[in-house]
């Protein structure tokens, strides 16, 4: 009797904190919820960590008494089904968990493993979870005692009584089991269709395809001619998925008003339009892009202008510290130190494999800094300024570190 209330306190409690790491990482996921949430969603990660951290605790008290608890259940290979399927989605959840939670300590393609295996395991744990405790629930239960224990099928004595033909068998099952059939399909036919379609967009070698063109939301700017590195694609083409997020609604950018500023402690500040900045000479390099919610793209042939080209032309004084970018949504805005910005590969971009930039991924121009995570390669770039004091970003301000590098192996 104490073992088995032991695993019922066990079982509510992790029953809890299921449905608090349900609803917490479903508003970590939908894009939508990032503007909402604001500086919150740095707190609600936090919170889902923990939570994660917890069911681990609750793993670990569980596992010395799990070769008990599959003996009781020797017989009820259904439950024993059910306890072993919940004990992988577990395992599943905490082991890419602890990569995504620790990402600096694994390699980016770790990262990306991961996200797709708690995404895939979320797909799938969510509908059973419901499913679980819908067929578990004290109505589903006590029907068995409080309603005729047979349901005879397809007799349905509200429109007349079916009579099986000679030789044939009527198939009886119990109320119960009939509910939970019900419950099923209906959790499937539900869940089914959002998670085919999550699962054929992650699989897919990439999503630029899937992306609406530059040409039909940025109207305006038609396709400048690629260099010849750009199309086709130096990179061989974009492998992976973007995803897509914004702080507030994509901006509205056209040509007749877009400009690039580049201002500050500079010698030489100047304003370009587009046609001006298109007359510039640009690059083409290839380079993997790391968001540090854990997903990459690898193998990207970005063209555009580097940045130490943009800072050489104004002319930089002395006693300047750090490097600021806005984006035209107003609102976003990050910097990295005068330092960094003599990095090769720092690049203010305009076209990725071969074709104008997406708006939603940031175009028609924006800031390209690979060996950084996402949130420092500002999108919809409009303006450089050069500054002379400590700048924190949007999303440092909202608890990610200004130390944005991605992955160093050990020495």
């Amino acid at each position: 009797m104490a073992f088995r209330v032991k695993l019922r306190k066990l079982h509510a409690v992790n029953a809890w904190i299921m449905l608090l790491l349900a609803v917490s990482g479903a508003m970590l996921y939908f894009p939508p919820m990032r503007a909402l949430l604001g500086e919150g969603r740095v707190w609600l990660k936090q919170l889902h960590i923990a939570l994660g951290l917890a069911s681990l605790a609750l793993v670990a008290l569980y596992l010395p008494s799990i070769g008990r608890h599959l003996a009781q259940l020797s017989k009820r290979r259904a439950q024993q089904t059910n306890l072993l399927f919940v004990l992988v989605l577990l395992a599943g959840w905490i082991g890419s968990g602890v990569v995504l939670w620790r990402f600096r300590s694994f390699p980016p393609a770790w990262s990306n493993a991961a996200l797709f295996m708690h995404d895939c395991l979320t797909w799938i744990g969510i509908p059973y979870m419901v499913y679980h405790a819908v067929t578990r629930a004290r109505w589903l239960s006590t029907s068995r005692h409080h309603a005729p224990p047979l349901v005879k099928l397809p007799e349905i004595r509200e429109l007349g009584t079916y009579e099986p033909a000679t030789g044939t068998t009527s198939l009886v099952i119990s109320r119960r089991y009939f509910l939970k059939a019900v419950v099923g399909t209906t959790v499937a036919a539900i869940s089914l269709p959002p998670f085919l379609h999550w699962l054929t967009t992650s699989l897919r070698d990439s999503n630029l395809n899937a992306l609406p063109d530059a040409a039909t939301t940025l109207p305006d700017f038609p396709q400048p001619p690629p260099l010849p590195d750009s199309l086709p694609p130096k990179g061989g083409g974009a492998a992976g998925s973007f995803r897509i997020y914004t702080v507030i609604d994509m901006p509205k950018v056209e040509k007749e008003t877009w400009s690039l500023t580049v201002d500050g402690l500079v010698e030489r500040p100047f304003q370009w339009n587009w046609d001006t900045f298109l007359a510039f000479p640009r690059e083409v390099q290839v380079s993997n892009f790391h968001c540090v919610t854990g997903w990459s793209v690898y193998n990207c042939t970005w063209e555009g202008i580097p940045l130490n080209r943009l800072l050489e032309l104004a002319g930089v004084k002395d006693g300047v510290k750090m490097v600021k970018f806005y984006s035209s949504d107003g609102v976003y805005t990050d910097a990295i130190t005068i330092e960094q910005t003599w990095m090769e590969d720092v690049m203010v971009a305009l076209m990725l494999d071969g074709k104008l930039i997406p708006h939603d991924l940031g175009g028609p121009v924006r800031l390209i800094i690979p060996q950084m995570y996402g949130y420092k390669s500002v999108k919809w770039l409009n303006r450089i300024e050069v500054i002379g004091e400590e700048h924190t970003g949007y999303w440092e301000q909202r608890g990610y570190a200004k130390d944005a590098w991605i992955w160093v192996p050990p020495s």
